[in-house]
């Protein structure tokens, strides 16, 4: 009998993550990147410098200013995306989504549509109306983002450098909820 996969998305509260969990989230990031995933990084990079980066967002998931959103399938973790809630004053009604990111043994499983439901509902139930993101143009992410009803505000040339060098344009994003 075949084990099924049970995906399951929760948000992480107060920074509670184990040494497990910071080294699951690390290991997802540091193969993302590896795999030409354009979401902060490039080479050279490893688990080293992913498990700080995650080390260092702690005290900001301790403190509500960001939100950490968390995808296990069959308990590890294998996605992940973050809300960054804290706000200047005039725009307290709105949150940016970032780093949506999943590893790459459990792409083509519907993960990162979950994770973005999750965080759109984590940002309704803290009073948010506007979401901003921004992803590489014409990546896949940017057709998932269209089909959860996400809207292009614009495109930016030469924005970020690639994993491989080249610089990229990004579409800039956003939806009302």
């Amino acid at each position: 009998m075949s084990k099924r996969n049970e995906v399951t998305v929760t948000e992480v509260f107060d920074g509670a993550l184990s040494d497990d969990d910071l080294d699951q989230l690390a290991q997802t990031l540091d193969l993302a990147v590896e795999q030409g995933a354009s979401i902060g990084f490039v080479p050279p990079f490893g688990h080293s410098q992913a498990l700080a980066f995650w080390q260092k967002l702690l005290p900001a998931f301790i403190s509500g200013d960001r939100r950490l959103l968390v995808a296990r399938l069959n308990g590890k973790i294998v996605g992940t995306v973050q809300l960054a809630v804290s706000q200047p004053a005039n725009g307290a009604h709105r949150a940016d989504v970032n780093k949506l990111m999943v590893h790459p043994e459990a792409r083509r499983l519907g993960i990162a549509r979950l994770l973005m439901v999750a965080v759109e509902e984590r940002a309704r139930s803290v009073g948010k109306k506007l979401l901003v993101l921004d992803t590489v143009f014409g990546g896949a992410a940017e057709g998932l983002y269209l089909s959860l009803g996400y809207e292009i505000a614009g495109r930016i040339p030469v924005y970020a450098m690639s994993t491989t060098g080249a610089l990229e344009s990004t579409t800039v994003m956003f939806k009302i909820l």
